[in-house]
């Protein structure tokens, strides 16, 4: 599997955020009561995507195309950055710290921006959900530059195939609380309502970003 998952880049089609390193299959695999099993599983089809159960490792925030690009978007320019995330029949998939599935709805439920967020699928404790394949495949002609993944993301046109976005990299990554991701729907919200109102009632980032 080493030849398929590197732990740096090594050509350009494929950008540290299309593909999962070594470490970061090491940490997927955590989800697994198997982990050994699911790397058997990546070493012989590291090109299929494969099953995994929410609550331990990762729970997953499942958005819809445009609004979670929102919310990536404001998360890395304004915000503590985000975890892994990842495209998956056009919507995106952001991993999130255990317990956010749980939480986050009640959050959301005292928002007085809640109604501009649309529907959010909250994978927690009990569910399982798709994760792309390890690596891009080898039959595709080029991956989209690191700067076009999240246009295709929503490009209505756009395979409705499973894809990193912001691939697994390291052992243990950070991954957003049920706090910061209620303020990314906040502010993504926000955006679209209009710059003037957004401004109006920022959230400090400061209390936000991880130690």
């Amino acid at each position: 599997m080493s030849e398929w998952l590197p732990e740096t880049p090594r050509t350009l089609a494929f950008p540290t955020a299309a593909y999962v390193t070594l470490a970061g299959a090491d940490w997927l695999a955590s989800a697994s009561p198997r982990p050994d099993e699911m790397h058997a599983l990546w070493a012989t089809r590291p090109a299929a995507p494969s099953v995994l159960p929410c609550g331990t490792a990762f729970d997953v925030i499942n958005a819809p195309a445009l609004f979670g690009r929102r919310m990536v978007d404001r998360l890395w320019s304004d915000g503590p950055g985000s975890g892994p995330v990842a495209a998956h029949r056009g919507r995106i998939l952001l991993f999130a710290a255990p317990g956010t599935a749980q939480r986050l709805p009640a959050l959301l439920g005292w928002e007085e921006w809640a109604t501009a967020v649309p529907p959010l699928l909250c994978h927690g404790s009990g569910d399982a959900v798709t994760v792309p394949p390890l690596h891009p495949c080898r039959g595709a002609t080029e991956a989209p530059p690191a700067n076009d993944l999240f246009l295709a993301a929503e490009e209505p046109s756009a395979p409705a195939g499973s894809r990193w976005l912001v691939a697994p990299d390291v052992r243990d990554p950070w991954l957003p609380g049920p706090d910061v991701l209620l303020w990314a729907c906040v502010r993504a919200a926000r955006s679209v309502a209009g710059p003037e109102q957004e401004t109006a009632a920022q959230h400090p980032v400061s209390a936000l970003t991880p130690g």
